[in-house]
């Protein structure tokens, strides 16, 4: 994907920059379709194709994870644990397989054939 459009890469990764404008509160809130320019269209746009991208790689049970997502950063982070794990995860099984390694020996009897 980087090859075709390294925008697109940067967009799964870091999710796209949020459309939204201040209301009277002061609080950050989705703009309309009314309030929406030429730039917003294209960052949509863009997360659009990202999604199709993710989708088409995917199976029918990675599907499921990821039908109610509507940004290609949520799918990209549902499918990253569901694959990889999270940080904790990966950690805690470098650990159990280095202490594995270490405690790796030849019994009695045992040659290396």
């Amino acid at each position: 994907m980087q090859v075709e459009d390294y925008e697109l890469w940067d967009i799964i990764t870091h999710a796209p920059l949020p459309t939204l404008n201040k209301n009277a509160e002061g609080e950050d809130v989705p703009k309309t379709r009314a309030d929406c320019n030429a730039e917003d269209f294209k960052k949509w746009e863009k997360n659009a194709k990202d999604k199709k991208w993710l989708v088409c790689g995917i199976g029918l049970d990675e599907y499921s994870r990821i039908q109610g997502c509507s940004t290609a950063k949520q799918i990209w982070d549902i499918l990253q644990v569901a694959h990889e794990g999270t940080t904790l995860v990966k950690r805690s099984t470098g650990t159990l397989l280095f202490s594995e390694y270490e405690k790796f020996a030849m019994r009695d009897g045992e040659t290396i054939q």
